[in-house]
Order: structure tokens, then sequence, then C-alpha cells
């Protein structure tokens, strides 16, 4: 009988189980959390988003933001998109510039999941 074959109901007579010491995160969450991550699963993106946080207020103009990036302006807006349709950024038209703006608490709430995942606070 090869491994394949086996009940998955069977467990190793040495494996214990360790007890839990939060409830494991749900499906609606991973699902929430996986967007934010996959729009920042981009080394462009992450260059964006912290080209936009380092700015006084957390704000820049689209304008600022190709300085240092080696991708056309089509690409930029394109990445800037994805950021602002994941919930990181926010935008406003202003006469014929676009600002964007990082969203603090999106990017707490990811902070947080990675302190709790890390164990490094309590949930």
């Amino acid at each position: 009988m090869s491994n394949q074959d086996l009940p998955l109901s069977v467990a190793s007579p040495s494996c214990e189980a360790t007890p839990r010491t939060r409830p494991p995160m749900s499906g609606e969450t991973a699902a929430e959390l996986a967007v934010l991550f996959k729009a920042l699963a981009d080394p462009v993106r992450l260059r964006l988003l912290s080209a936009i946080a380092s700015r006084a207020g957390g704000e820049a103009c689209v304008c600022d933001l190709s300085a240092g990036i080696d991708v056309t302006q089509p690409t930029i807006s394109h990445h800037l998109k994805v950021l602002r349709e994941a919930g990181l950024l926010t935008s406003e038209r202003r006469a014929s510039w676009v600002y964007y703006r990082v969203v603090p608490h999106a990017l707490a709430r990811l902070s947080e999941v990675l302190a709790i995942e890390a164990g490094a606070v309590t949930a």
C-alpha cells in the first residue's frame, strides 16, 4: 500500500497536535488580505508606494513618481491603478494632475497581520 492509498485521517503515532494560542485566519480574511499582498508583490508597485509614502503627508503628484523608475508613464499609471483598486492608495485630480495618497489604515492592517502571524503581538 502506498502513502497515497492511506486514509487521510490516519495520524502518525508520534505526531501530537500542539495547542492553538489563537484562532487561525479565516478564509474570508485571507482572501481580503491576499488582494493587498498581491498588489504589493511587484517591485515597481512597492517602489511607487514607497515614493508616495516618503513624501510629506504621504501624498505625491503623478508627475513626481516616474523619476528613477525605468518604466513608461502608461506602465506607472497601470501600477498606480492596481494599488488604488487594492485600497492601498487614493487619488484626487487637481487641475490637470492626479495626486496619490497612501491609505494609512490599509498599511496598518497589513502590518498588524504580519506582526500577529510572527508572534510579535497577540490577536
